[in-house]
C-alpha cells in the first residue's frame, strides 16, 4: 500500500474531535432537503489527485453538503464548482464540474486536499481541531515529492501551509500573494495566495473567474519553472 493510500486509510478512520465527529455525523443523519434521498459520506475527507502532483490546493475543510456528502474533497458544492471550472481551463483537471466519487474526474499536476480533513460547524475548525489534524497534513505533504507549488485558498488555508513549512515572519495574506520557501529537505516551495472560492466572495464579485484563472495559470508557469530550477536561489 502507498503512503498515500495508508494516509487516506488513517484519515477515514479518525474519531480524534468529538466536536467534529458530531457534526460531520449529524449532519449525514438529518441532511438538507434537496439530498434527502442521498447516503451521505459523514467520515473525514482524504485529499485526491494525482500522486506525482507539483501543484497542491490546500483548502480550509469539507463542506456540511458538499464533501461530508459525497466523500470527495471540494466535490459537490458551489467552491468546488469553481475550483474544477478553474482546474479544467487550466489544463489540471479532465472536467470541469465534480459531482460524486464516480463521475470520473481525474487530476493532473494537482492535488487537492484540506487543512481540517472533517466538515466543522459553521466552517470554522476550532485550533485544537485545526492542530490534531495537522499530522495528516505533515504526512500527506512527505507523499508528495515533487510538489513545488500550494495554492492557499484564503487564509486559513495560507496560515495552514505556513505552519507546515515554518514560515516566518509571514507575509500578509492577500490575493495573489507569492511566497518562497523550503521544506525539510530544502525543497523550494511557493505558496501562492487565492481568495476561497465560497459564496461570500464569488457572489460578492470580491473574487470573481478571471481573477481565479489568474492563479492556476501562474501556479502552472511555476512548477514548469521548478522542473527547470528546483532550488532556485
Amino acid at each position: 500500500m502507498s503512503a498515500l493510500a495508508r494516509l487516506a486509510t488513517d484519515v477515514v478512520g479518525c474519531r480524534a474531535c468529538p466536536r467534529l465527529v458530531a457534526w460531520r455525523e449529524l449532519v449525514a443523519t438529518e441532511k438538507r432537503a434537496s439530498f434527502r434521498d442521498e447516503v451521505y459520506w459523514g467520515r473525514p475527507i482524504p485529499g485526491f489527485g494525482d500522486p506525482d502532483a507539483r501543484i497542491v490546493v490546500l483548502g480550509l475543510a469539507p463542506a456540511a453538503h458538499g464533501a461530508n456528502r459525497t466523500g470527495r474533497v471540494f466535490t459537490g458544492d458551489r467552491s468546488g464548482e469553481w475550483l474544477f471550472r478553474a482546474m479544467h481551463r487550466a489544463g489540471l483537471a479532465n472536467q470541469a464540474e465534480s459531482t460524486s466519487l464516480d463521475d470520473g474526474l481525474a487530476l493532473t499536476d494537482a492535488w487537492v486536499t484540506a487543512a481540517v480533513k472533517c466538515a466543522p460547524p459553521d466552517n470554522k475548525p476550532l485550533p485544537s481541531e485545526r492542530d490534531m489534524c495537522a499530522p495528516f497534513l505533515e504526512r500527506e505533504f512527505a507523499a508528495l515529492p515533487r510538489a513545488t507549488v500550494v495554492v492557499c485558498l484564503g487564509s486559513f488555508g495560507y496560515q495552514a501551509a505556513a505552519r507546515h513549512f515554518g514560515l516566518r515572519p509571514r507575509p500578509k495574506f492577500g490575493h495573489g500573494v507569492e511566497v518562497r520557501t523550503t521544506d525539510a529537505t530544502g525543497r523550494s516551495i511557493t505558496l501562492l495566495c487565492s481568495f476561497h472560492p465560497s459564496q461570500q466572495n464569488t457572489f460578492t464579485g470580491r473574487l470573481t473567474e478571471p481573477m481565479f484563472d489568474s492563479i492556476f495559470s501562474r501556479a502552472v508557469e511555476l512548477a514548469r519553472r521548478s522542473d527547470l530550477d528546483p532550488h532556485p536561489t
